[in-house]
């Protein structure tokens, strides 16, 4: 499993790429993968530092912690009004469209009515039986990307709960969910990336240079 790194830290706004299986902050003590104790022995940064927003342990990408109370809940506003642009890279099993608007409703976990979520996306590159696809939801339900991209047929590469009703062998499986937080945009202007993680990077390469198979009676795509 990859270690942590520090994007930058802007006062007391620090900005961290999380890999898969970080937690951004254990609910119970003794978690050996918890990225907010892990700021917290790292040097150069400020103390009690607490995140800002959340992030799926099965997720990497930028995730932002802050040390006082006002800029974390500041940030949480701007969160949950949806003026934070998200940019997400998501490996999906399909062929997609060159882009659309995902308006579909999303029931929480403790069967509460149904909760607005919209969810963009654009083709970024096709690869073969797969799709690399830029993603940004302009809300923030739990698992909306994921939950999203299975109900058009298009599951994350690696998501062992929301799977695929045919699965496929993928060159250099990154034994690993395929979705990774890219970007994030400040009302502010403030941008923070973090570059796509090695293991994922590998199993594009490997897409490009497979040849294009052609499709077969049966062939789901």
């Amino acid at each position: 499993m990859s270690d942590p790194s520090v994007l930058s830290s802007d006062g007391d706004l620090v900005a961290v790429s999380k890999p898969t299986g970080w937690v951004v902050h254990a609910a119970m003590e003794g978690e050996r993968f918890d990225l907010r104790a892990w700021l917290s022995a790292q040097p150069g940064v400020p103390k009690g530092l607490e995140p800002c927003h959340r992030l799926d342990r099965e997720t990497s990408g930028v995730v932002l912690y802050a040390a006082s109370i006002l800029t974390r809940g500041n940030i949480g506003r701007h969160f949950m009004d949806g003026t934070v642009s998200k940019t997400y890279l998501a490996l999906v099993q399909g062929h997609a469209h060159k882009k659309g608007v995902i308006r579909v409703p999303l029931t929480p976990d403790d069967g509460g009515p149904p909760q607005e979520a919209v969810t963009r996306y654009r083709l970024q590159e096709g690869l073969g039986a797969f799709s690399l696809l830029r993603v940004t939801p302009e809300t923030g339900r739990k698992h909306q990307i994921r939950r999203h991209l299975h109900g058009l047929g298009l599951a994350i590469v690696g998501d062992d709960r929301y799977l695929p009703k045919h699965k496929l062998r993928i060159p250099a499986y990154p034994n690993r969910m395929f979705l990774h937080a890219a970007k994030i945009e400040l009302p502010d202007g403030r941008v923070f990336e973090a570059p796509l993680p090695e293991e994922l990077e590998r199993c594009v390469v490997a897409l490009r240079s497979r040849p294009v198979r052609p499709k077969v009676e049966g062939d789901p795509f």
